[in-house]
């Protein structure tokens, strides 16, 4: 299914330049100093071509039709009819979806490369801000959103939220601010959710890095509960249904760490979602235990199935983001101008300080805080179990056609 993404695997080559072994010369040596300058000519040579490997997305797919994810069957009794009957209800809507589907198609292709490219380069004793910036450098390559002030529609494409780099008892929702010293240990358990929009459609795929393998277990767990949500989901499907058997897999796991033993339990508070053009978070939550919410999938939606496990309580619970409902204006000339540039480079979509860095952005936490307090902008705060405690997280993204549903982020790696 991913042929094209094994055939440019140049595509998601190290962003920075290999080291290069010093040049020694004779001091003072004009045949010296020739040798020196056709080396240094060199290296400069392969630094441009390295950093070129990373190239926008649709080089790549001259067409503008990105690979399909992998297609299920829908596995309830109530849905048969919709496989037997494909072509009638499949040719009926598909044409209308056929661009949103594709631009989550483009999302995914872009997803897959991206995380290829950063698993190639983890190891402990990395930053945790190095790797966001690995992360979110080919990501805004990949869509061409290398420069935001520069594009015409800033929002058209480039990166869904911030990246999630959340490290043990700290489930969700955070990522490094400029200056953040927090470096990767050979202990830890890092969750990496990584977010790719096009045209405001959303791919919303995570997974779990732990390189001491005593929490293979976990990693297990919470990826077999992630697949389970992910076979369980289709239209028509109760909500409630599918976190009941998302709790019943990752609850048949036990993990020793230590020399101790942990059952796996459930983040009861976290859960997966529908998305909406420009919105990770479109209304309806899929949750990972049984809590009777009888709402049902639809037709035609786009959801992310997300599950976490902890060795600890269960999360009894960096980013922003607009909120939508909120008719207030900012009270201070420069918070108003700060919502300029948010409306302006990122809508709705989430974002953090980092990004407003970027863009030039100065001496504007206080700007910031008062949209935050004014009930404009949503702060989201990091997600935590109890200090000690373990969490791993696992996430797909999933289309709901007539016939069948798509795992649209698939890829090789899980």
């Amino acid at each position: 299914m991913h042929e094209q993404l094994k055939e440019s695997e140049e595509a998601v080559a190290e962003l920075e330049v290999d080291p290069q072994e010093a040049v020694e010369t004779p001091e003072g040596s004009p045949a010296g100093d020739s040798e020196a300058k056709d080396k240094k000519k060199k290296k400069k040579k392969k630094s441009k071509k390295k950093n070129a490997n990373i190239k926008e997305i649709s080089t790549f797919y001259p067409d503008g039709i990105y690979p399909q994810g992998e297609w299920m069957d829908y596995q309830q009794d109530f849905n048969l009819a919709r496989t037997t009957d494909e072509e009638k209800r499949y040719l009926a809507r598909s044409q209308a979806n056929e661009e949103h589907w594709n631009d989550v198609r483009k999302g995914a292709e872009i997803h897959r490369r991206v995380r290829k490219n950063v698993q190639n380069k983890l190891q402990p004793g990395m930053a945790l801000t190095d790797i966001a910036n690995i992360i979110e450098d080919a990501t805004r390559k990949f869509t061409g959103a290398e420069d935001l002030t520069k594009m015409e529609n800033p929002l058209s494409q480039g990166i869904g939220f911030p990246t999630g780099l959340s490290i043990n008892h700290c489930a969700a929702h955070f990522t490094p601010n400029a200056g953040d010293t927090s470096v990767l240990k050979r202990e830890d358990v890092l969750k990496i959710d990584i977010g790719v929009q096009v045209n405001g459609n959303i791919v919303d795929s995570a997974w779990t890095v732990a390189f001491d393998h005593q929490y293979d277990n976990l990693l297990t767990a919470v990826r077999e509960a992630t697949y389970t949500g992910v076979r369980e989901s289709g239209i028509d499907v109760r909500l409630t249904d599918i976190g009941e058997a998302i709790q019943e897999v990752m609850e048949s796991y036990e993990v020793e760490i230590n020399g101790k033993t942990y059952a796996v339990k459930p983040c009861r508070n976290l859960c997966g979602h529908n998305i909406i053009p420009y919105k990770i978070h479109g209304g309806k939550s899929v949750p990972i235990v049984k809590n009777g919410d009888n709402t049902k999938m639809e037709e035609g939606e786009h959801f992310a199935i997300e599950t976490f496990g902890t060795t600890g309580r269960g999360c009894e619970v960096s980013h922003y983001a607009k909120n939508t409902s909120s008719t207030a204006l900012p009270s201070l000339s420069r918070a108003r101008q700060l919502l300029q540039t948010i409306d302006k480079n990122f809508g709705t979509l989430p974002f953090c300080r980092r990004y407003l860095d970027r863009l030039g952005e100065d001496k504007y936490l206080f700007a910031l805080n008062n949209l935050v307090r004014q009930g404009i902008v949503q702060d989201y705060p990091p997600l935590s179990d109890v200090p000690g405690s373990y969490t791993a997280q696992f996430e797909h993204t999933i289309l709901l056609h007539p016939h069948k549903k798509e795992v649209v982020s698939k890829g090789d790696d899980y």
